[in-house]
Parts: C-alpha cells; structure tokens; sequence
C-alpha cells in the first residue's frame, strides 16, 4: 500500500519514511517475514535515504528515517544525526526521543539512553507505544548494571503487551545477574512458550540493534544462556 501511494506521488515523503519502518518491525521480529536479508537491507537504505531528502522539514519522517538507518542499516551515526536533526525541529516529538534512547544504548552510553526514555514517557505518557520505551529503559539499566530497576521496567512493559519478546527476554537476563535464577527460568519457559524457536544466536544475528561495543552483546548473550535459553 505504501509503494502505491509512492507511485502516486513519488515527493511523498511520510510514505517513504512508514515503508522504511516497516523493515524495522521485520527485524524486530527476527526477520521472520524475510525472503532476502540482504536486499531488504538495502531497501531500507533507500527508502529511509529518500524519505530524509524528500522531508527535510518533517520532524516525524527525519526521526522515522533516522532510526531505520541506526537499527536496519547499522548506520548509527547518520541514524543519531538524523534523530538529533528531528529534535532540533520539534523537540516535542516522543518517538524520536525513545528511538534517541535506543542509539545511545547502542552506542554504548546507557545512562543518557535512560534519560531519553524518561523524557520521552513525560511527553507522551499515555503513548500506545508506552511499551516501546518501558522495554528499552529496561535495556538501559540492564547495560548500566541496575538488574533490579530493569527487571521493574520489562515487568511494566509486559502489562502493556504480555508477549513482547524484547522485555520478557531482558527480563530474564536481568533477572539472571541479580541473583534471581528461579525467576529467570520462569520467564525464560514463558518466552519458548510463546516462540519455541528463540535461540541465543537468533537474537545475536538478527533481532539486537547494532552495538558499538562487542562487549554488551556479549554481556546479553551470557545472561540469555543464565536464564536458560537455548544456544
């Protein structure tokens, strides 16, 4: 539907920008609706590219662009520029401070990433992407090193959608270096309840964002495998 609407009028430039975000959802989801990663990579290059040419004024459409570059693309430093570009315009716009939230983590900077998410849940607090800034806080303290406050933000996350992945797996690892094995074990058999195929190195490859430093990957991995996910 978007590419029709593209073909109507190729200066539209949301529609370029939600078709980008689209490769997002399929990345998050472990690219499980994906024929060709590499190419699909690339048209998400592209698209986020145009849409960031076409909407150089659109606050929405910058922040929507710059995050398909961070995340799909690996580019995190056009993705971070572009997200800073989108505040600048509208420093109201909650999306594109969570989305700011989850480069910094991936850059390796979790306590500004904390604060990009508490900016983002004053600005919208009622946002139906709540969820969506709960998980990545919870992210946040797991780098940081706060177990227990991030174990409370996965947990408020999964009120908001009890089957996002994302939180219940940082839950788990959270839960795993606090010292919190039984509980681990519990929210690692609820996540293979719900995706029997989740595996440590699925996650690794295809669904974690692009960090800096191959430590944190690393540090996430181990505490996957604490709390009992398969290899």
């Amino acid at each position: 539907m978007l590419y029709k609407a593209i073909e109507r009028d190729p200066g539209f430039a949301a529609a370029y920008a939600v078709a980008a975000t689209c490769f997002v959802r399929r990345k998050a989801s472990a690219w499980a609706w994906v024929i060709d990663r590499e190419k699909d990579i690339g048209e998400a290059r592209r698209l986020a590219r145009r849409a960031v040419q076409l909407g150089r004024d659109d606050a929405t459409v910058i922040g929507y662009a710059g995050y398909t570059l961070a995340y799909v693309v690996g580019d995190l430093e056009d993705g971070v520029a572009f997200l800073d570009r989108a505040l600048l315009i509208n420093p109201n716009l909650a999306f594109a401070w969570a989305a700011s939230g989850r480069v910094k983590m991936w850059l390796g900077e979790p306590d500004r990433a904390v604060e990009c998410f508490a900016h983002a849940m004053r600005l919208s607090p009622v946002d139906p992407r709540t969820w969506f800034m709960q998980h990545g806080m919870a992210h946040a303290h797991f780098f940081a090193g706060r177990y227990d406050d991030a174990v409370i933000w996965a947990k408020m996350a999964l009120r908001e959608v009890p089957d996002t992945h994302a939180a219940l797996r940082v839950a788990a690892a959270s839960c795993a270096l606090a010292g919190r094995d039984e509980e681990a074990k519990r929210l690692t058999a609820r996540l293979l309840e719900i995706d029997p195929a989740v595996q440590i190195s699925k996650v690794l490859q295809d669904v974690l964002g692009p960090y800096r430093h191959p430590e944190h990957p690393a540090k996430y991995a181990d505490a996957l495998r604490r709390a009992g996910l398969p290899e």
